[in-house]
């Protein structure tokens, strides 16, 4: 029985959309509104027509972000209460969880400002292609570990193991989203509007931040809390510092 079967075509490709007609005899490919003979000296492959999508893969990073920041409040628990038996007893169960809640909005300042740099990112592209697909893969998958190294260093705030290892899951974040970048730069995915000061002003902000993050992380060598204080208020600085510029 003979098969058609509607593909959408790559740009490099010189067409919108075609079809190919699967029979007996062979294969033909044709456009949309007009026959046209499959050229066998051009092959299409599979790889020039994955991952062309920035709205699906936009879709995919909301959802996430936001599987992620729901499973960092999960970890938070309310007092037991056969331990609580006064108003003083709850407060004394509150403060013994005030780690967990400083950790929680640690860790979602951070995927708050990771998912708007990412939305910056894809808000100045005209397309993805598959390499710049898979790095935004590994981007999110940066993502996906930030309730687990944010349970660590709150259960282990005090030892430089644990914030070790959550500095190394922002750097995976960072360096994911810079080579992502990088390489939409340079494979020409962004739009053709795009001036080079955008381009370069997107590349600042991830060094920028990336370096802060590891000049705190450094700080754990002489206190843990030190760092967690610093991280903190980077992440406030990112939040905070831009509206009040905007009025002053």
């Amino acid at each position: 029985m003979p098969v058609i079967l509607q593909v959408f075509g790559d740009p490099s490709l010189r067409q919108s959309s075609f079809a190919l007609y699967i029979g007996r005899s062979g294969a033909v490919a044709f456009h949309c509104k007009s026959a046209v003979p499959f050229d066998r000296s051009m092959p299409t492959f599979y790889d020039q027509l994955a991952g062309h999508s920035v709205e699906r893969l936009a879709a995919l990073s909301d959802g996430i972000f936001a599987v992620a920041m729901t499973l960092l409040v999960l970890d938070l628990r309310v007092p037991v209460t056969d331990t609580v038996h006064s108003e003083r007893d709850l407060w004394r169960a509150l403060l013994a969880i005030a780690p967990q809640i400083v950790m929680y909005l640690m860790t979602f300042l951070t995927l708050g400002i990771f998912w708007v740099g990412q939305q910056t990112l894809l808000n100045h592209l005209s397309r993805s292609d598959r390499a710049l697909t898979w790095l935004h893969l590994a981007f999110l998958f940066g993502v996906t570990l930030m309730p687990f190294s944010t349970r660590l260093l709150a259960e282990f705030a005090g030892y430089r193991t644990a914030l070790f290892v959550y500095w190394l899951n922002i750097v995976l974040l960072g360096v994911a989203l810079y080579l992502s970048w990088g390489c939409a730069v340079r494979t020409a995915l962004v739009k053709p509007d795009v001036s080079p000061d955008v381009i370069a002003a997107i590349c600042r902000r991830i060094i920028a931040g990336q370096s802060l993050y590891a000049f705190g992380a450094l700080l754990c060598l002489f206190n843990t809390y030190w760092s967690i204080a610093f991280i903190v208020v980077v992440q406030l600085n990112y939040v905070i510092a831009p509206r009040l510029r905007n009025r002053t």
